[in-house]
């Protein structure tokens, strides 16, 4: 995934209505919603709620299609999967060099808590 892909699939996500929509369709996998339902439940007016969809599907994050006279709306699972894929791209790897974080590389400090001798009895 390409950076200009990612960033308009966050802005996408950015938004409350959009990333509630997002929420509840992954909550109804793999059958989806139809948009009014999707309406109904997050309280919102249809005609803004199809916007919404709209601009997450053209970020790929959902798929639609229609059943008789309603457009179904789903989690697109290859976008979602590429999107996570390329925010956790350099998760895990291993850092040699001076991009390591500051956790990493800061020596460990001596005690300055004085030990007690050993008692011996």
């Amino acid at each position: 995934m390409k950076s200009e892909n990612a960033i308009e699939a966050l802005l996408a996500l950015g938004q409350e209505t959009r990333l509630a929509a997002y929420r509840l369709l992954v909550e109804h996998e793999p059958h989806g919603l139809p948009s009014g339902e999707i309406a109904a439940q997050l309280g919102a007016n249809a005609s803004t709620v199809s916007r919404h969809l709209a601009q997450l599907e053209r970020a790929n994050l959902l798929r639609s299609w229609r059943e008789q006279r309603q457009i179904m709306y789903a989690i697109n699972h290859d976008g979602t999967e590429q999107l996570l894929r390329f925010l956790t791209e350099d998760c895990c790897r291993v850092h040699h060099g001076p991009h390591r974080s500051a956790s990493r590389t800061a020596p460990r400090r001596k005690s300055t808590r004085r030990r007690e001798p050993a008692r011996v009895r």
